[in-house]
């Protein structure tokens, strides 16, 4: 049996299918120890995942909360560069303090989220494999794929790959800081440098938890894999909800995740567009502190801080969204369809396919406006194509099971290394 040791942000969006993913190791004899800073801990506890803290005097406790209620109040293109600035941060300290924790525990495979470019590096210098994992939309460039910010819909037409392929060139000018810094440890380290920023992912193995269904049509490396979503509902935090305030009204569950969701207007517009005497509206604030900005609001939703949103889904008729892909796959398990309002970073891009695959609509934060979202809350309730693509879906993800498709896949890989 190998240990293996997962490297990924310490946020739930990330921490959730990791410890799905570990989840599922274990249960196969396997040995897993999450390293990572001092907020992920009571995650892992709570999961029955081992820890090793990395950097506790850099990154205290609390630290990931400060910098959430920064990236809670951006969107668009300051939102990505927001995202990418500490990601090259994180990746310095991981550098810096990893090497020697993953050593003294003993761990023998590395699984590293693709948006940890650091994470190979530290597997080259201590000799151990390494397999990434998309956790987020795949960020492999191809000409013909939109970049994962945008919302632009899959063109195979020339004008389109040309457009893509200068904004993809454009957008590396963000990535070349972290990068430079990981070309800076090979050096120290004596290791081969990269000859191009896609070389930071695994040769072994790039696995997605996104269906191949619910992407644009693309040419993947022989060693890249869709699975399907990385979930487990035994290994999250409980949390206490109001069941009895449920009407036998049709459930319209709101939530914009917990990172970029600080947004008063929006949330305030989602309860004046659901404002109508045929549904129940539901909000999760996802532990925004907004609840006093939100004042009160049209139709007197349910307002909750946080909510058990796997749970609630199976209850629900429609799902307004932040359009994360945790959140999007796990409606799309349920046969939901939806409506998303993406505010940045990869959220943009899975919106784009949600459309693409007629399972729901998208309005960015950007050109919020009430009137437009309370039009497609309409659209989406009453047209029954949404659902009818959403449950084609939930049956290709059902088939799937993704967590254990991938975990075979990282157990046959790891075994010809």
């Amino acid at each position: 049996m190998t240990h293996f040791g997962i490297i990924c942000p310490g946020v739930s969006g990330h921490l959730n299918p990791m410890i799905a993913l570990a989840r599922e190791l274990q249960e196969r004899g396997h040995r897993v120890t999450l390293i990572n800073f001092l907020d992920a801990e009571a995650s892992a506890q709570a999961a029955g995942v081992e820890f090793r803290v990395i950097a506790p005097e850099e990154f205290p406790l609390g630290k990931t909360r400060e910098l959430q209620k920064i990236d809670g109040e951006l969107s668009g293109f300051a939102a990505l560069k927001f995202t990418i600035n500490y990601f090259t941060d994180l990746a310095k300290i991981r550098l810096q303090n990893a090497p020697d924790v993953i050593r003294d525990a003993g761990i023998e495979a590395l699984l590293v989220d693709q948006v940890s470019p650091e994470g190979g590096t530290i597997a080259d210098y201590l000799g151990i494999p390494f397999i990434t994992i998309c956790i987020a939309l795949p960020m492999n460039p191809e000409p013909n794929i939109p970049p994962f910010f945008t919302t632009w819909s899959y063109q195979p037409v020339w004008w389109a790959k040309w457009r893509n392929q200068i904004t993809y060139s454009l957008i590396n000018l963000l990535f070349l800081p972290g990068f430079k810094i990981v070309q800076t440890y090979r050096k120290q380290w004596n290791l081969p440098l990269y000859s191009q920023l896609t070389d930071v992912w695994s040769t072994i193995a790039q696995i997605s938890q996104l269906p191949t269904e619910f992407d644009f049509p693309r040419i993947v490396p022989e060693h890249f894999y869709y699975t399907g979503p990385f979930v487990n509902p035994t290994a999250r935090k409980q949390v206490d909800f109001p069941y009895e305030q449920l009407s036998e009204k049709p459930l319209i569950y709101a939530s914009l995740g917990t990172l970029k969701n600080r947004f008063v207007e929006v949330f305030q517009g989602i309860a004046a567009a659901c404002d109508r005497e045929d549904v129940q509206l539901l909000i999760s604030l996802g532990g925004a502190s907004i609840a006093e900005a939100l004042g009160e609001l049209p139709g007197s939703p349910i307002v909750v801080n946080y909510a058990p949103q796997l749970e609630l889904l199976k209850r629900a008729s429609l799902c307004i969204t932040h359009a994360g892909l945790n959140s999007v796959l796990e409606s799309l398990s349920a046969g939901v369809p939806m409506v998303a309002i993406p505010p940045g970073d990869d959220q943009p891009g899975i919106s784009a396919r949600l459309a693409w695959v007629g399972a729901g609509e998208y309005i960015t934060v950007k050109n919020f406006n009430r009137d437009r979202l309370k039009t497609l809350v309409h659209q989406v309730l009453t047209n029954d194509s949404y659902r009818q693509n959403a449950r084609r879906l939930q049956a290709t993800i059902s088939k799937a099971n993704g967590v254990k498709l991938a975990v075979d896949i990282i157990e046959e890989k790891l075994s010809h290394t």
